[in-house]
């Protein structure tokens, strides 16, 4: 079972204090600064329960979403079943195939920092590559090694609630410094109110930091130029104060 499947149903909850909105608006700024063609489609890798993806086809696109775990993919359908622009897929981001080519491939909240070996991160990229029309774009986030490194991930704890349930989360971080990885250890207390029960959830989610020079080449490898890289939600060239950042790369023309 993937790690997101055990508390799908707490997701949103979790993430309830994200800006989905101004994130979307920042991404279709990001797209429309990198292309001069006339953006219809969009392929989401890695859509969670489908906020983003159906925030981004608000700004006028068709979407298209996938996600491995069948519980997020069921939430999103759920949630979004009365918007005709929008469409989900459960799959594996490295090895998806829907026969569909897009004008923008998108992969956001660190799914590429998902991807721990270069063998899954070189796929990833892969399936971008495949499913995206003559200089299309791919749009991701990332956990950016010099900040990583410089501000070192520390213990943390999360609580929210709503009027069904309360969700405490503690992380604990385990840096792999030989491996570019970090292993955040969660554990998941989550009480529902009604009926009164209590469940604990824990699990281990392994992220990659990854470095501007490594990522180049691997784009270079799967077909892609880069065309710019910023600090997340910034115009700024990220620094060691960074820890996310993103990347516009341009599938190459043949």
């Amino acid at each position: 079972m993937d790690n997101f499947n055990l508390y799908a149903k707490y997701y949103d909850l979790l993430n309830s204090d994200k800006d989905y909105q101004s994130e979307v608006d920042y991404i279709v700024e990001l797209i429309n600064r990198a292309s001069n063609q006339k953006i219809n489609t969009l392929l989401d890798l890695g859509c969670g329960t489908g906020i983003h993806a159906n925030l981004l086809t608000k700004k006028g696109f068709n979407v298209d979403g996938v996600d491995m775990s069948i519980q997020m993919v069921e939430q999103a359908k759920l949630k979004f079943e009365n918007n005709p622009a929008l469409q989900f897929f459960e799959g594996d981001i490295t090895k998806f195939e829907n026969g569909k080519t897009y004008d923008v491939v998108t992969s956001l909240f660190h799914v590429m920092s998902y991807q721990n070996s270069n063998e899954a991160l070189k796929s990833a990229m892969m399936t971008a590559h495949k499913h995206l029309n003559e200089n299309g774009l791919f749009v991701f986030d990332f956990w950016y090694g010099p900040g990583v490194l410089t501000d070192r991930p520390t213990n943390r704890v999360k609580q929210l609630e709503n009027d069904d349930i309360r969700v405490e989360r503690k992380a604990t971080p385990e840096l792999l410094i030989n491996e570019n990885v970090v292993h955040v250890n969660y554990e998941i207390n989550i009480v529902d109110k009604v009926p009164s029960r209590e469940q604990n959830i824990k699990e281990r989610h392994s992220m990659r930091y990854f470095f501007i020079p490594e990522l180049s080449y691997f784009l270079k490898t799967a077909g892609f130029t880069v065309d710019s890289y910023y600090e997340w939600k910034q115009h700024d060239r990220p620094n060691t104060d960074s820890w996310n950042v993103v990347i516009v790369a341009k599938k190459q023309s043949v």
